[in-house]
């Protein structure tokens, strides 16, 4: 098996983890006002990993083939985990990931 493979394996399970992981241990002390519990927080927060994991795998062998698809992929990642941080939702910030990265990979190629 190749190196770059088992790299791209455990950086995506290990993203994956810490977005499972992250909003349990940074609720903590706080008072949760709909009372969801650690359930519902981990379920919703499997959406938003799911999303990432694809969008990593997805990109790597584009990125690896073509460096100039790298910051319009991190442009994509960053609209995403805003927009998800302030909408709780992932349908909006799923459209608005790949629009943020057409957008950016129009501009920064046709320099």
């Amino acid at each position: 098996m190749r190196h770059e493979i088992l790299l791209l394996g455990l950086l995506v399970g290990c993203v994956n983890f810490l977005f499972r992981y992250l909003p349990l241990r940074v609720r903590v002390g706080r008072p949760n006002p709909t009372k969801r519990g650690v359930v519902g927080i981990l379920l919703d927060t499997i959406g938003i990993a799911s999303i990432c994991s694809l969008l990593v795998v997805s990109c790597v062998p584009e990125i690896i083939h073509d460096g100039r698809r790298l910051l319009p992929t991190l442009v994509g990642f960053a609209v995403l985990g805003l927009s998800f941080w302030k909408t709780r939702s992932i349908i909006l910030p799923t459209l608005l990931s790949a629009l943020a990265y057409g957008i950016a990979w129009k501009l920064l190629t046709d320099l």
